[in-house]
């Protein structure tokens, strides 16, 4: 029997996790992915207003007031429609959101990661707290609203979207030097675990929201006249 969507999502967090700790044991140990790292991030950085814009993509003042728009939407959508436990996925989305700076703070001091050239000396660059803020702001506010819409094309710009957003914001910090790539792709990891949460909340909530848990005259259970 193949594995439920929300059993197939836990599975899946594995890969990042264990990603996540490799780059991360790969930061303290001083390993020779940090070379590469380094060398990478010399090729890439080239500091510019473009890559300025797209890194504060990732602050907390440009991504943490979408995620609060789409919890409010949500949670209003939910209990107007009358559905089943309307306030779990927004307060799963919270909660996610929550979690990247309680998560990424001790992880900051404990790694002692120094910056690039192009930012003044510095330590506690990995990983990196805008990228988490905008994969998990944009990814979290995606995910609540993808049930929503019934058209198949909107749900694929919304997606579309949320990548555009992330990825134009990894790419600002990595262009603009704020950050080394490995910092950038570790919180990618980072905030895919915690964006699971959040799918397997919404996959098993009642979900669409527009769709009704109260039952219908007909439906009660007096009026029935067939089997039950």
């Amino acid at each position: 029997m193949p594995a439920s969507p929300p059993r197939a999502l836990a599975a899946l967090v594995g890969l990042p996790a264990l990603l996540f700790a490799l780059i991360t044991w790969q930061v303290v140990a001083d390993g020779p992915l940090i070379g590469l790292d380094e060398r990478l991030s010399g090729a890439l950085v080239h500091p510019d207003r473009l890559s300025e814009l797209l890194a504060d993509l990732g602050n907390v003042q440009v991504a943490v007031p979408v995620l609060a728009v789409a919890l409010a939407y949500v949670a209003w959508r939910g209990r107007a429609g009358g559905t089943d436990r309307w306030w779990l996925p927004p307060l799963a989305g919270a909660l996610a959101m929550a979690l990247v700076p309680a998560l990424v703070a001790p992880l900051k001091e404990w790694t002692d990661r120094p910056g690039t050239p192009a930012v003044p000396p510095a330590v506690g660059y990995f990983p990196s707290g805008h990228t988490a803020t905008a994969v998990v702001a944009y990814g979290a506010a995606t995910l609540l609203l993808l049930p929503l819409p019934r058209s198949p094309a909107v749900r694929r710009v919304l997606v579309a979207l949320c990548a555009v957003l992330v990825l134009g914001a990894s790419y600002g910090l990595v262009r603009r030097g704020y950050h080394w790539p490995l910092d950038v792709v570790a919180s990618w990891c980072l905030g895919a675990v915690l964006l699971t949460g959040v799918a397997l909340t919404v996959s098993r909530s009642s979900w669409p929201v527009g769709r009704s848990t109260r039952r219908s005259p007909s439906e009660a259970p007096g009026s029935r006249t067939g089997p039950s």
